[in-house]
């Protein structure tokens, strides 16, 4: 362990064992970042690890004051395509960013960008997804070395407003329409509750399979039909519906299940704090069959349950820049890659900028070819490559 300066200290953690008992201190810090939204809750990125990490990979620098855990960045090393430091979390985590606990923002944001330095030795920092106002942003700043930002995903949100409210936003033809459909849920006898903790495995399990009568014959993500991604899910969602995290609803039809969705919460006081999103959900074909506006069911019950709770001020769809999200009349938020070298590995940052140049250029190519079966739509959505209304 190494001083920095008189208050605080830094180490890095690479033991499997110790992340599992950061839970406590790890919401404490996480309370106190304002910008932290439910993807870097201890549960989500622990979850993750035990799904997805590979043994001697794990990287957390853990900044503390006195004992107490005032910032972490939760990392691990590859390889492939460059040696680097990458953000815990992987595809299907829609934001990712490092925690900085606000009364000691400067110096730990100092500190955390000096442990990178020393840690990353022959290797970058590539930190994708990285919301405008991230805590990560403080680390850029105090960078030393070479940096450069990209464009990563683009999120588009909603102000956390009523459904009447969120409507009103729109023009009168449109809202006159998105009342008829709002009115049909009413008139099919759809109804939607909340889920309790101690129900979430057998929802979340619902969820899937109904994510994947809904994609039936369609190409849904592979990710999502592997055991992992379900055991991550159950795994996470469970004591991040306790503390407020998440919420999982059910949508029911004449007593039966046909729809279940998964929102994460987020609270704070930051640009991302309050921020709410759907970040996957599945519903029966047949409500297909019954003219159901899913977009506008899951919208509605969402904005139902955020005016039933204080504090949250955004609505996002997360990521994915699918067309459909448009006509609701979003802001269009674009999520940053920061990439941090040394001076001896700046040809690295150099490769991964012309390497992200010559993908944007390809896509572009992609989406103005209609031959590419790409169309107008082309959001990451949670890793899973959604391009449509109901991928997630």
């Amino acid at each position: 362990m190494s001083a920095y300066g008189r208050a605080l200290s830094v180490e890095v953690c690479t033991d499997e064992r110790a992340f599992a008992k950061l839970s406590g201190q790890w919401a404490r810090l996480h309370a106190a970042c304002p910008s932290a939204t439910a993807f870097q809750s201890h549960a989500w990125l622990h979850s993750w690890w035990q799904s997805y990490g590979r043994p001697g990979r794990l990287r957390l620098v853990l900044v503390r004051r006195g004992g107490e855990l005032v910032a972490v960045a939760p990392l691990m090393r590859v390889h492939r395509p460059l040696p680097a430091l990458v953000p815990i979390g992987g595809a299907i985590t829609d934001i990712c960013d490092v925690l900085i606990d606000e009364e000691v923002a400067a110096p730990a944001a100092g500190a955390l960008a000096d442990a990178l330095a020393d840690l990353a030795r022959t290797a970058l920092v590539d930190f994708g997804e990285v919301r405008p106002g991230g805590a990560m942003e403080r680390v850029y700043l105090c960078w030393r070395g070479p940096r450069h930002r990209l464009p990563d995903s683009v999120c588009l949100e909603l102000p956390a407003l009523p459904m009447d409210e969120l409507v009103a936003r729109l023009s009168s033809r449109h809202a006159q329409r998105v009342r008829n459909k709002v009115n049909r849920l009413a008139r099919l006898g759809i109804e939607w509750r909340l889920v309790d903790a101690d129900e979430t495995e057998a929802a979340l399990r619902r969820l899937l399979a109904l994510h994947r009568l809904q994609w039936q014959g369609r190409g849904m993500s592979s990710e999502h039909a592997r055991p992992r991604f379900l055991e991550h899910l159950v795994r996470s969602a469970a004591p991040m519906t306790r503390s407020g995290q998440a919420a999982v609803m059910e949508f029911l039809l004449d007593g039966v299940v046909v729809a279940v969705n998964l929102n994460l919460l987020s609270g704070g006081a930051g640009r991302s704090g309050g921020l709410a999103g759907t970040y996957l959900y599945g519903f029966h074909p047949q409500l297909r069959e019954r003219k159901v506006d899913v977009a506008a069911m899951l919208l509605h019950a969402s904005a139902e349950h955020l005016a039933s709770r204080a504090g949250h001020r955004v609505l996002s769809l997360l990521r994915g820049d699918e067309p459909y999200k448009y006509r609701w009349h979003p802001e269009r938020v674009v999520n940053q890659r920061l990439l941090l070298a040394r001076r001896r590995t700046a040809p690295l940052l150099a490769a991964a900028v012309a390497e992200a140049g010559a993908r944007g250029r390809v896509k572009r190519v992609l989406r103005r070819d209609p031959a590419s079966g790409s169309g107008s739509g082309s959001g990451s959505g949670s890793g899973s490559g959604s391009g449509s209304e109901d991928q997630r």
